[in-house]
């Protein structure tokens, strides 16, 4: 018998498993295809030659938590213990799955905001836990009265994403007061804070969590240096959390992964040193203003994009199709990949929105956008 009898294939292989069968442009899943910087090459190229082949410590390269204390009190003026409060784990989701394991229990309740990630839900039910599917507005912005209205003294665990995939939204001033609020009510209720695209935002100011002091006691951390830094392949990213949680997350990660692999880790380190992370929002900033001004002709009316890779879009004027329907003939008939929003759904809302990832280099959009031009 299935524990997780209603999960099936992921959307993203389904679309590029379409992709690669109808030698379609992939803008669905999510890794960029322009190159990695000759920088990081270089040092895992020399690094290959080096002793730095063997197990590095559970929680992670020794240099490499000093240099991710270091970035986290650069970015954020926040103080973390190294050697306590920082996990290097195998990938974001990795770090998801593993605290979720650590802090969920039997029939625990945990609210996700729909339309969400495909990560967030299973490893809740494999607590044999209940996921609260809560949806956001039409316009993506949290209804907190709804989800105030979804806690409950069961509640044990709320997942944030910010920068918001598939939406491309980030949350204001105003929605943390109103999370603090909650937790004010809630003493019990802990943030799964999933922000793996916190350096990729845009005009407005992106907020984290490490900044705001009533979270920190209760708030798990989850970062990505696979997005952060092209390299989704290497999967490796990291969990900062507060020594008491941390304690019981390092349990899980232990017996799961143990420790995560090295020549990553001491490429990455080595990296830190010469990488500035607060040119990323620039970078594919004008990725994004480049994909918006191909579209212009187009019949897609593209959707605000405060933050991450992905642009979100309604075809309204195009068809009435279902969106799932209509990515799979986007790719049958016009050869280019997208990802139907309906999916991020628990109960499958269709508002005629797709995703497309402009990750990628401006021959690709450029190739993409002459194809969705044309529609």
């Amino acid at each position: 018998m299935s524990k997780l009898p209603h999960i099936g294939t992921s959307i993203f292989t389904v679309m590029s498993k379409m992709a690669n069968e109808y030698n379609a442009i992939n803008l669905s899943q999510g890794f960029p295809n322009f190159p990695v910087d000759e920088r990081l090459t270089s040092i895992v190229a020399r690094l290959a030659t080096e002793n730095v082949h063997q197990y590095t410590p559970m929680t992670g390269y020794p240099p490499l938590l000093t240099k991710i204390a270091k970035l986290v009190l650069d970015s954020y003026k926040r103080v973390v213990v190294p050697e306590t409060e920082i996990l290097v784990t195998a990938g974001a989701t990795q770090g998801i799955f593993t605290t979720i394991q650590a802090l969920i229990k039997a029939n625990d309740e945990v609210i996700i905001l729909d339309p969400s990630y495909d990560c967030y839900e299973a490893p809740v039910l494999l607590c044999n836990a209940h996921s609260v599917r809560v949806p956001l507005n039409d316009d993506y912005t949290p209804n907190w009265e709804i989800i105030e209205k979804a806690c409950s003294a069961k509640t044990r665990m709320i997942i944030i994403n910010n920068p918001y995939n598939p939406t491309g939204k980030i949350l204001a001033e105003a929605d943390f007061v109103r999370l603090e609020k909650i937790l004010d009510k809630y003493p019990d209720l802990l943030v799964l804070y999933d922000e793996v695209y916190e350096y990729i935002t845009f005009e407005e100011k992106h907020i984290s969590a490490h900044t705001r002091q009533q979270l920190l006691d209760r708030c798990i951390m989850i970062s990505s240096f696979g997005k952060s830094f092209h390299i989704t392949g290497w999967k490796i990213g990291y969990v900062v959390a507060p020594e008491h949680l941390m304690i019981e997350i390092k349990k899980v990660h232990q017996f799961l992964v143990f420790s995560v692999n090295s020549i990553s880790q001491v490429a990455i380190s080595e990296y830190l040193d010469i990488v500035d992370v607060t040119k990323l929002g620039k970078f594919y900033q004008e990725k994004r203003d480049y994909f918006k001004k191909l579209l212009e002709k187009s019949r897609f009316e593209l959707k605000p994009c405060e933050g991450t890779y992905f642009q979100v879009a309604s075809y309204k004027s195009i068809s009435d199709e279902d969106d799932v329907t209509f990515c799979k003939r986007l790719i049958t008939e016009y050869g280019v990949a997208a990802i139907p929003i309906s999916t991020f759904y628990a109960n499958g809302k269709d508002l005629k929105l797709i995703r497309f990832c402009f990750a990628k280099d401006n021959a690709t959009l450029e190739a993409a956008a002459e194809r969705l031009c044309s529609i």
